[in-house]
């Protein structure tokens, strides 16, 4: 059965992502060459312009993939509990810990700011700060936290997660920065649900 034109394009398109991604992460966004990706995805460069119009909005869409992988692993850290703020301190947690992963501090920690600015990370984040905010209403509407607006705290959460992170990200000991980032960010959650 022949594929469609629109399923070929999606293959092309993830084919050039995960390729891109593997670059962007390996040799940083600088060091990656649109020819580089277009040849590890066995593309022509043509085809990479088709789908994308140039190498920033191809690092965009790494960066979108790389948020929604994110977004599931929270999810995922989420799931496994059944108290909600049980529930919400593991996410915090594999927030925290997922910057350990040197793909990942170099695409979303590291390049990303210089190259989409701050108003399109914070758009593309979006999913990851509502999960953050879901959460919090969930341990309120278990008791497990006072009843306040829960929008102004998820920001303020969100926030320090992620400065914890571009800390382990740019720490000459990333493993020890992490362990130090968790503790403090335990004994912050603590003290709210206190």
């Amino acid at each position: 059965m022949s594929r469609t034109q629109r399923e070929r394009s999606e293959t092309t398109v993830a084919a050039l992502v995960a390729a891109a991604r593997d670059l962007f992460a390996n040799d940083g966004y600088a060091a990656t060459s649109l020819d580089a990706v277009a040849a590890a995805a066995g593309v022509t460069k043509g085809a990479l312009y088709h789908h994308f119009g140039g190498k920033r909005e191809l690092f965009r869409a790494v960066y979108e993939h790389e948020q929604e992988r994110l977004v599931e692993a929270l999810g995922e850290a989420f799931a496994r509990k059944r108290d909600p703020w049980d529930a919400f301190e593991a996410g915090c947690r594999a927030f925290v810990e997922s910057s350990l992963e040197p793909g990942l501090q170099r695409i979303t920690l590291l390049d990303a700011p210089g190259v989409l600015g701050w108003e399109a990370i914070r758009e593309i984040e979006s999913p990851a700060l509502a999960l953050t905010e879901l959460g919090i209403e969930r341990a309120m509407d278990a008791g497990r936290l006072p009843r306040r607006p829960a929008q102004p705290l998820a920001h303020l959460l969100f926030g320090a997660m992620c400065e914890g992170a571009m800390k382990i990200a740019r720490s000459e000991d990333p493993p020890a920065m992490q362990r130090a980032v968790s503790a403090e960010l335990r004994r912050m959650l603590r003290a709210l649900a206190a």
